[in-house]
């Protein structure tokens, strides 16, 4: 993230302070989403387990709403651009949260067929919702890595990354269980379909509002991609095989 930062020309130390109390700001939005569209009667009903993290219960949409509510406020203050910072910071967001979700011991539904990718829980052949979403997230990484030298103007990458990531989250929501609004769609998709046209919405209005950027050849920072590539793979087969024996 700081290279992209200091390649964008951006003040690091204020990214950096960005990063820390986006994280708080995230995840307590992650927390309070998960609370009101998830289990709210519960929570009503015992209201200390708010406090319980260590019991689960954060939902990513509602940690990316947070995260991006608080920066918009924070760069603001600090007389920053958003759209810039947003940029630099994208390509790292998504593979923290590939690598984050490799981490996830919530598994989806039941498979209707016997794959040799399914992982046994409880006397049940589970789908690894996980590792699909940390998969299509590495590849959204990949993408974003590729495109970052290429932006025509300020918010386009991030633009790309929060379409990309909610188009990610609706897919691997078909094999999961959560509240289901209608049909085989779930709060999450609703919540997946809502961010992309108001990101959409926004898209348009920037791109009118910014004069084309000049695209200087600039000579992108090498990341060794192979390197992430292969770690994702270890910690997605180090989780299956756990729980193959655990079962």
């Amino acid at each position: 993230m700081l290279s992209e930062v200091k390649r964008k020309g951006l003040d690091t130390d204020k990214a950096l302070d960005l990063t820390i109390y986006t994280i708080i700001a995230s995840v307590i939005g992650a927390r309070l989403y998960y609370i009101i569209a998830f289990n709210l009667k519960y929570y009503i009903s015992n209201p200390l387990e708010v406090f319980a993290l260590r019991s689960g219960g954060l939902s990513i949409q509602g940690g990316l709403i947070a995260g991006i509510g608080f920066a918009l406020i924070y760069t603001k203050i600090k007389k920053i651009s958003f759209w810039k910072t947003a940029d630099a910071f994208a390509p790292a967001i998504i593979i923290g949260q590939a690598i984050g979700r490799i981490g996830c011991d919530v598994f989806g539904r039941p498979m209707g067929n016997s794959y040799p990718w399914g992982v046994m829980v409880n006397s049940q052949l589970l789908h690894p919702v996980q590792l699909y979403e940390a998969g299509l997230n590495l590849l959204l990484f990949i993408y974003l890595m590729r495109k970052r030298s290429k932006v025509k103007y300020n918010g386009e990458l991030f633009i790309k990354y929060i379409i990309g990531f909610s188009l990610i989250r609706g897919f691997v929501e078909f094999f999961r269980f959560n509240p289901i609004v209608v049909g085989p769609f779930t709060v999450v998709h609703v919540t997946s379909l809502i961010i992309i046209i108001i990101t959409l919405i926004i898209n348009n209005k920037i791109k009118k509002n910014q004069s084309v950027l000049k695209i200087i050849n600039e000579e992108a920072i090498n990341i060794p991609l192979l390197h992430f590539i292969l770690i994702a793979l270890l910690g997605a087969f180090s989780i299956w095989f756990y729980y193959f024996i655990h079962g």
